[in-house]
Order: C-alpha cells, then structure tokens, then sequence
C-alpha cells in the first residue's frame, strides 16, 4: 500500500483559499460583465473592389425550408417587421470553418414561420435584414487565466490568477456598398 503524502495543514489551507477566489471570479462572470468584454479584432477574409463588386452577379436568398407557426402575429410589432423585412445587400463570412456555408434558422417575430437559410460566404448577397443581423449576433466569449498581482506590501508582491475573457465573432456579416465616393461612412444595417 502507498501511503498518504503528508501535507501541512496550511498549505491545504492556502489551496482551498485558492480555489474559493478561484470561483468567486467565475460567479462574478455575468452576461453583461461578459458583454462588455472586448472584440477580438479579425482580418475580413473577403477583400473585393468596388468594381468586382459591381461585376458580381445579384444572388437573393430564399429560405430553405419555412416551419409554420401557430401564434398569431402582434400588429404592435408591425413597424419593426416591416424594417426589419427589408432586404439588405451584405457579405458574410463564417470565422470558424472558412469557406464553408451558413446554414441556420431565423424567426424573429412571433406569428412568423421559422425558416431554415443556407447563406454563401465571402461573397455579396442580398437577404432580409433579420438575417444579416442574426449572424452578426454568433459570436462567443473567451476565458482565459492571466497570473497577475494580487496585492503588495512591504513584504513584497503576491501572485495570483484572474479571470479575463474576449468575445470572439464565429460569423460575421458586413454591409456592401454600391456607391463609387470616396466619402462613403458606416452603414449600419
């Protein structure tokens, strides 16, 4: 039989001390902490001109498949609809797997029917607004440990780990522009 280690008493101590701000820090990790967490800042795959822009052919998209839906739609809402059906030229990208298609689902009013797209990426297309925006919103965050000073005294400095976290897009969608100016600005969606 092997025996125990034989570990002092205190440094056990010091470890569960660890541990407890180790998870303090986790819990202290709330989605609107999470939110306000920096972008990782990611080179744009698709570099096209403004006159290969222009030579690209139109593509619209359509649905895949539409789900019914059995919820009555609230006329409240009918303002937001109707912007948000308008349809947008935009370039999308998948940051995870380049090159390879999205293929997701939208509804993003009740009484809509649910509808499965399977958009092309690094090149310009034109969708509803709804869609370009839900694939801005896929992103994730990242934890990471940073060994950071914890305190310091007149006895000297004490180390200790940090949760700190990025957010990461996994899909991107970005506005095309058909204008030739040089002043062009943003455009949101």
């Amino acid at each position: 039989m092997t025996k125990k280690p034989n570990v002092k008493e205190t440094e056990m101590n010091k470890l569960e001390k660890q541990f407890d701000e180790f998870d303090s820090q986790i819990k202290e990790m709330t989605l609107d902490r999470m939110n306000e967490a920096p972008n990782q800042e990611i080179e744009a795959q698709t570099k096209l001109s403004q006159k290969e822009i222009q030579n690209s052919k139109d593509i619209f998209l359509k649905p895949k498949r539409r789900v019914s839906s059995k919820e009555k739609f609230n006329e409240k809402f009918r303002q937001d609809y109707e912007f948000q059906k308008e349809t947008v030229h935009f370039i999308a990208e998948n940051k995870e797997v380049i090159g390879e298609a999205i293929n997701l689902w939208t509804k993003p009013f009740a009484g809509m029917p649910a509808e499965e797209w399977i958009v092309p990426v690094n090149t310009p297309v034109w969708g509803p607004r709804y869609l370009a925006e839900q694939i801005k919103r896929k992103y994730y965050h990242r934890l990471t440990m940073k060994q950071t000073t914890t305190s310091a005294d007149g006895m000297g400095n004490y180390y200790g780990k940090m949760v700190a976290d990025t957010t990461i897009p996994r899909l991107t969608a970005a506005p095309v522009s058909d204008r030739k100016s040089i002043f062009m600005g943003k455009h949101l969606f």
